[in-house]
């Protein structure tokens, strides 16, 4: 209208209207560069009990790489596994994806499975620092924490028990709660070659300048003392691996099995394994009444009080409870991976109670069932078989 002068903004506003902007500009910013933006997550509700048991004849269903795989990984019906950024569960009968956890701006350290919950650990520089739990079932993030590991860490597990363990050093974390229990460190100038989680404590294998042998060292595990350390003597380039510690300590060495006492540390038993040139880790599987061991293509039932062999056979890799569970009935069995089949057996005596056959199954994976699939773990992969 004429004679209608307009008045500019008085200056405090210019400044509000800056200063406003700058603050968009940052968020955007810290947006693009955050967690929450470089995080993916999806859940999944819970899965219905798995039920029948493998067909006669069965045949590769499905096949997922892994870059990083719990030592078991089926848990609370779905399969767990690792990749470079994240962690994904699949539904065991076809394979496919029922919920992801991904972090695009971190690397995953490592990877187990315990409890009901998928415990991963992220590297945001150098040094694997950041931990998170999955509930396996439903994706559903129980915990987060701060921790401060090695780069190459490596995670076992078992009830109760997430073992982070590097060459310097070992770390007990609570895998339903957010705490660390207890760490320890090795010795000035020794190496830990191998530990492993088990119910009778976490077993390590140590070895320190000078020494003419390993030592093998049992900690409590909701302390982290030790028990017991013994010395053990191996030849000159032998490979010793640690089988696992439940009941019984036990321990590869060359083409021998030693079987250790849990209480002191006295060998028990030495039994010879066939020689073979293996990458394959031994590995054991302990249910009432016996425990299950894996080294060498040979499965062996040993006595949980004695560790007298009660029976051994060819094998392919680790056996799993016929069904998927982890408390065994009376009418149980073990589910056995043998070269075209997967045999049921008894796991007192051995005796084959019925089996499946199976075309090329590989050697050296970690069995477990779910229903009516059977679920194969090597190293970076997994197959399913129905």
């Amino acid at each position: 209208m004429p004679g209608t002068t307009l008045r500019r903004p008085p200056l405090r506003a210019w400044i509000w209207t800056a200063g406003v902007l700058a603050l968009l500009v940052v968020a955007v910013v810290l947006w693009r560069g955050s967690d929450a933006r470089a995080t993916s997550s999806t859940t999944a509700p819970r899965p219905a009990p798995a039920s029948g048991s493998p067909a006669r004849a069965l045949s590769q269903a499905w096949s997922v790489p892994g870059d990083a795989l719990p030592e078991q990984v089926v848990q609370q019906g779905r399969v767990i596994v690792g990749s470079a950024h994240g962690v994904t569960a699949l539904d065991p009968a076809t394979g496919r994806e029922v919920w992801h956890y991904t972090r695009s701006n971190r690397r995953l350290c490592g990877l187990t499975a315990t409890d009901g919950v998928a415990v991963a650990v992220y590297a945001t520089g150098d040094r694997c620092d950041q931990a998170v739990a999955l509930d396996a079932g439903t994706g559903v993030r129980t915990w987060n924490r701060n921790l401060d590991l090695r780069p190459d860490v490596r995670l076992t597990s078992t009830t109760g028990h997430v073992l982070a363990v590097s060459p310097t050093g070992v770390v007990d974390l609570d895998p339903t709660g957010d705490n660390i229990r207890w760490g320890r460190h090795a010795p000035q100038g020794c190496t830990i070659a191998d530990a492993r989680a088990g119910s009778s404590g976490m077993v390590l294998l140590q070895r320190c300048p000078g020494a003419a042998s390993f030592q093998v060292i049992l900690l409590d595990g909701s302390t982290g003392t030790p028990h017991w350390t013994r010395d053990l003597p191996a030849p000159d380039g032998a490979d010793v691996r640690l089988a696992g510690a439940d009941e019984l300590v036990t321990v590869v060495v060359g083409d021998e099995l030693r079987v250790l006492a849990a209480g002191d540390g006295a060998q028990r038993q030495s039994v010879g394994l066939p020689s073979q040139d293996t990458a394959a880790a031994p590995t054991e599987l302990s249910v009432p009444g016996t425990l299950l061991l894996w080294a060498h293509g040979t499965v062996l039932s040993l006595d949980p009080s004695t560790g007298a062999v009660r029976w051994t056979g060819s094998a392919l890799g680790l056996p799993s409870v016929e069904g998927g569970g982890g408390q065994l009935p009376a009418n149980a069995a073990v589910v056995v991976p043998e070269a075209g089949a997967f045999v049921v057996r008894d796991p007192g005596t051995g005796a084959e109670r019925s089996r499946s056959t199976a075309s090329g199954v590989p050697d050296g994976g970690i069995t477990a069932v779910v229903g009516s699939t059977v679920v194969y773990r090597l190293p970076g992969q997994v197959l399913g078989y129905r």
